[in-house]
């Protein structure tokens, strides 16, 4: 997952993050440089064990802000450190968390700056566990974290490696990368689209000619995964349909995977019962081989005739369920278009019944298919149309779902 510089979800947000005695405390180097570049304000509690691996100043370097200590405690710098820390905090993060501290915060023992800020945090709090394999199987081990979980503790990882000892199994850090989705996840649960059942088609669908080729195109995805993730922000229960692509998806969505057109149709309504939402972004093929074949289609045979018949109007029968029983609340489409921008993109929004389209020249080379960036013009069932500039898929993507939060608000 590649971070913008900033992320509008971190934005003001304070995050505490405990370091404890890991060898993997220098990935969490990585992971507080990257939650202040996101817009976080992080504050940084290592443990004695912790300095052994990594030091403060590493810390103050990444944030920008002071790293603090056991000896911070008893300083008089500050009333009551704990507590100050705790008070105003939105999220807490022990990464990477060794069996200790787990057996400590699992039983309210508050021996130190990292245990005692735990016990007075009244915000989410989420940990990644991070220690030997064997030790991380220990019953008492897994009992520890059951109670966590149990007081609604997130615990993120560990995932299965190669560890410090050389042995192989379950007890490695979980990556920062895969962190930050977890992390958005639980600072995004509480957002306006809490509750809300959002459906996000993404990437292109491909036709099979034979058993090794097909009729594709060059979507990669990386639109329709922005705006999956942009939902899941704002605490939206979101299921990402997806085409071929190789990209990761958000962490928090339900993801359905698949081919061809027929079956994106197929997986669409399916799911469209009882959806508030459906960004309809998949680059779905016009059309499709009217026979497949079995075999490879050999070269020295010729030239196939290849005759095509056209796919499924996923969004027209949607708008058929939509006429029927109300579901989905709202619809997006999205048009890519070389020529004719505006006037051929409010034609299929209104023979789809769409309350919002998001039309893109895909002649530019600075946006459409696989670049990062997109150049779109929204346009409303009212009327309205907003030409964007040059932005981010992801930028573009949280204008989306900030028009699409509007839209629902005049719905009720």
């Amino acid at each position: 997952m590649t971070l913008p510089q900033t992320i509008p979800l971190f934005k003001g947000r304070r995050i505490l993050l405990g370091i404890t005695g890991s060898i993997a405390a220098y990935k969490a180097a990585d992971l507080a440089s990257k939650l202040t570049q996101a817009g976080a304000q992080v504050e940084v509690l290592l443990s004695e064990a912790a300095q052994k691996f990594i030091s403060p100043l590493t810390f103050q370097s990444v944030t920008g802000r002071r790293a603090y200590t056991d000896k911070d405690l008893w300083s008089t710098e500050a009333h009551i450190l704990h507590v100050g820390l705790a008070e105003y905090a939105d999220l807490l993060i022990i990464a990477p968390a060794t069996a200790n501290t787990l057996a400590k915060i699992a039983h309210g023992q508050a021996d130190s700056l990292i245990t005692i800020t735990a016990l007075a945090a009244k915000c989410p709090m989420l940990v990644a566990p991070a220690m030997d394999a064997n030790m991380f199987e220990q019953p008492v081990t897994q009992s520890n974290i059951e109670t966590l979980i149990g007081r609604g503790v997130a615990i993120v990882g560990p995932v299965e490696g190669r560890m410090a000892s050389g042995q192989i199994g379950l007890g490695r850090f979980i990556e920062p990368d895969e962190l930050l989705g977890h992390i958005r996840l639980a600072l995004g649960r509480h957002g306006p689209l809490e509750g809300l059942r959002v459906i996000v088609t993404a990437a292109g669908t491909q036709e099979p000619i034979d058993s090794v080729r097909s009729i594709a195109n060059s979507s990669s995805g990386k639109q329709g995964y922005a705006l999956a993730q942009a939902a899941i922000d704002r605490g939206a229960e979101v299921t990402l349909i997806s085409g071929v692509s190789h990209l990761s998806p958000p962490i928090g969505a339900e993801v359905i995977s698949l081919r061809t057109a027929a079956e994106m149709q197929q997986a669409v309504l399916e799911h469209v019962e009882k959806t508030d939402v459906l960004l309809m972004a998949a680059a779905v093929a016009d059309f499709r081989p009217i026979k497949v074949h079995v075999e490879k289609l050999k070269k020295s045979k010729g030239i196939p005739d290849i005759k095509l018949e056209p796919t499924e109007d996923i969004l027209g029968l949607v708008a058929q369920k939509q006429e029927a029983n109300g579901w989905p609340r709202l619809s997006v489409g999205f048009a890519a278009e070389s020529e004719n921008l505006v006037d051929n993109a409010r034609a299929k929004l209104e023979e789809k019944n769409l309350s919002l389209i998001v039309a893109n020249d895909i002649s530019l080379p600075d946006a459409g298919f696989e670049v990062d960036t997109n150049r779109v013009t929204l346009i409303d069932s009212e009327g309205g149309v907003q030409e964007l500039p040059l932005m981010s898929k992801v930028e573009v993507s949280e204008v989306v779902l900030q028009r699409v939060i509007q839209l629902l608000e005049t719905l009720e």
